[in-house]
């Protein structure tokens, strides 16, 4: 395969921070705020999803629970005899 072995070098800031200019620099603080907008938003759409999710599940339950309990009432073998 023609990339492999081709990696971009790790980069430890400590060391590395005089290599780097102002405008790389700049770049990374962009590039880190928009990751924690990114992260934040996907932390509130998993946490409606799962709200979404347990409402679904409410519903479903009721109309289980609402169709046993109606099914019980009847009394339509008492009429067949």
């Amino acid at each position: 395969m023609a990339g492999e072995g081709r990696q971009m070098p790790k980069l430890d800031l400590q060391k590395d921070i005089p290599k780097l200019s102002q405008a790389q620099l700049d770049y990374m603080k962009i590039v880190e705020n928009q990751n924690i907008q990114r992260v934040q938003k996907l932390a509130l759409q998993r946490r409606n999803n799962i709200a979404v999710g347990c409402l679904l599940g409410a519903g479903v339950l009721g109309i289980y629970a609402y169709s046993i309990y109606s099914v019980k009432q009847e009394k339509f073998l008492d009429e067949l005899e």
